[in-house]
């Protein structure tokens, strides 16, 4: 594998008009100390993570040092943010470092957060702090362990350089890794400014590079990217995952999770979890995310209006709600261990998450110790005992959910594996995340960071000498 300084660029984006963005290189962190450097993420770039040893490479990680290659700009983009129209966002802090190209024909762009300001900051210092970004780092690679289209975190560069945020933090950045950094709000910010020729420039080059196949022929893409974004919301809903800021601005295009702001796995079973303290209304609350998911598909088709006639849009926007029930009901199933789709399942799932919430039982660990049901037997398992505390309305349910399996001839053995194969042990509890945190920012060690990072890499097996990862704080 190649060292960081022999990285393989192909700067597509760069080469797109210039009001697309702006050229600017980040502003260097002083004293830039290596943080968290993730292995899985650099094989993605072929880039050996043995060279952590470099002396050099925290600011070539941080974007003081310009990689060979690299072409750094800060995308434009627009938004709407809880729902109200934002004209001029872009990049305040980020930077597109440039797009590396691997042996294997895959392309990811090196995206830097915290890299200071630019002209879209609108006055803010352009840093990140610490503890945001190994959240981020943490959050985007436990979304990977789960399956769900993410961003990679790929580096962590702290410094000792003070930002003032409520009080003053450490700066830091953080350097991830996409397909693409085009979202929802790109398009937003070219049709406002009722530059529909940007529009369709930047229409071909996403379809070009991301959706092949699809050129000309955007109805078909925007239902593409409707059927994307209503798989990705799936996966989020299975998983108890609320983002906590579905600004337009934060949708992407390819369809993967993007900027991990205030986020959360939902830990005690609650339809209502808000993971933003500034989210007053709820707008972003748990169950809100697949309204607010079409919501944001809409204003993008708005932005289209130029490449599309009312009635494509809408026949494609319509694929939606279709894509999403399916999508959820194939995640929910494989979590119960059903292998078919039955009309009764809709009354089995909404009872359990009566249950849950009634109850308040905690939504990971059930679905893990559903896994230890016996059909033959129907009792009570002491992991779903230890769950909930109603034990005659949790038997009730299994009741029910003892005859579904048996409508399908359910095998014990073969369901309990498959069960185990997509109900997790371990989530990124806030607990967790605020300890390897308050490690990092208060004593300087930053081995809790990569410890989580492995144990959250394979989420569905048991880690010996982890049990307190799996409980609630």
């Amino acid at each position: 594998m190649p060292p960081i300084t022999s990285l393989s660029f192909d700067n597509t984006y760069a080469h797109l008009p210039p009001e697309l963005y702006e050229v600017v290189d980040p502003t260097p962190l002083p004293d830039p100390v290596l943080v968290a450097l993730n292995p899985d993420a650099a094989q993605l770039i072929e880039l050996d993570p043995a060279v952590s040893t470099a002396t050099d490479l925290a600011s070539y990680l941080s974007g003081a040092r310009r990689l060979p290659g690299a072409e750094p700009l800060a995308m434009l983009y627009a938004g709407h943010q809880f729902g109200v129209w934002v004209p001029q966002l872009g990049d305040g802090r980020a930077f597109l470092l440039g797009e590396v190209c691997n042996r294997r024909g895959g392309k990811w762009d090196l995206h830097l957060k915290g890299g200071g300001p630019t002209r879209f900051a609108r006055g803010g210092d352009g840093r990140s702090v610490l503890r945001s970004v190994i959240r981020e780092y943490l959050g985007s690679e436990a979304m990977h362990g789960l399956g769900i289209p993410t961003t990679r975190a790929l580096a962590i560069v702290a410094s000792e350089a003070l930002v003032r945020r409520e009080q003053p933090e450490r700066a830091a950045t953080l350097l991830r890794l996409a397909p693409s950094h085009v979202r929802f709000g790109t398009f937003e910010a070219l049709a406002a400014l009722g530059r529909n020729d940007l529009v369709g420039i930047l229409a071909d080059y996403v379809i070009s590079h991301h959706y092949p196949g699809f050129e000309q022929r955007y109805g078909a893409w925007l239902r593409e990217i409707t059927v994307r974004t209503a798989r990705l919301i799936a996966s989020w809903q299975a998983a108890g995952f609320a983002h906590g800021v579905m600004n337009t601005d934060n949708m992407s295009l390819v369809g993967l999770t993007l900027d991990y702001g205030p986020f959360g796995f939902m830990e005690e079973f609650d339809p209502g979890f808000i993971p933003n303290h500034t989210d007053h209304d709820g707008r972003y609350a748990f169950d809100q995310q697949p309204g607010v998911a079409l919501w944001n598909l809409h204003r993008l088709a708005e932005s289209l209006a130029g490449r599309l006639i009312q009635a494509e849009a809408e026949e494609a926007l319509s694929a939606f709600h279709p894509a999403f029930e399916h999508h959820l009901g194939m995640r929910l199933r494989a979590r119960l261990g059903l292998a078919e789709s039955r009309p009764e399942d809709v009354r089995l799932v909404t009872e359990l998450y009566h249950l849950l919430r009634t109850h308040r039982v905690d939504h990971t660990r059930f679905f893990r110790a559903l896994g230890t049901f016996s059909t033959q037997s129907g009792a009570v398992t002491p992991e779903l005992a230890a769950e909930c505390s109603d034990r005659a309305e949790l038997e009730s349910w299994l009741a029910l959910y003892r005859d579904r399996l048996a409508a399908e001839r359910s095998r014990d053995q073969e369901r309990q594996a498959r069960m185990a194969r997509v109900n997790p042990v371990y989530i990124l509890r806030n607990w967790l995340a605020e300890r390897a945190i308050r490690k990092a920012v208060d004593e300087r060690d930053y081995s809790e960071i990569e410890r989580l990072r492995v144990l959250l890499k394979l989420p569905f097996q048991h880690h010996p000498g982890f049990d307190e990862y799996s409980q609630s704080a």
